[in-house]
């Protein structure tokens, strides 16, 4: 990508219920850094660093076999965030320490990655992956 590329950043914005359980989850469970903090009297805007960020773009029948594969039957909306870690099985078991629900453990698919599912504060689905490499 070059510098004149025509979007320079992707922001993920999520309406929570409760801005302080998303912000402990995300920040503080999950730990992503937090980059400016925009609140004002008007609302509450917490901008966390998450890395690169990308856009997938799946049709139904894709959308379908990912949940097969992860979690075994269709669960996920039209949005469902995913998120390279280092470790899929002992972030899993951190992010369910700190609030989210495991929909399905770390499994190994089919593009050889551990992929984990997760219900997380803030109404997001998660998908934690780690590649597997060769």
């Amino acid at each position: 990508m070059t510098d004149s590329a025509p979007v320079r950043e992707l922001r993920l914005v999520v309406t929570v219920p409760d801005h302080d359980e998303a912000v402990r989850f995300y920040r503080d469970v999950l730990g992503l850094p937090e980059l400016a903090d925009f609140s004002s009297p008007d609302g509450r805007v917490i901008l966390l660093g998450a890395g690169r960020a990308t856009i997938e773009i799946v049709d139904q029948s894709q959308a379908e076999f990912i949940d097969r594969v992860e979690v075994g039957r269709r669960v996920a909306g039209h949005v469902r965030v995913a998120l390279e870690v280092d470790d899929s099985t002992a972030t899993t078991r951190r992010l369910a320490d700190g609030g989210a629900e495991v929909l399905a453990e770390p499994t190994r698919t089919p593009w050889n990655s551990l992929n984990a599912r997760l219900d997380a504060p803030g109404g997001l689905q998660l998908t934690l992956f780690t590649e597997l490499g060769d």
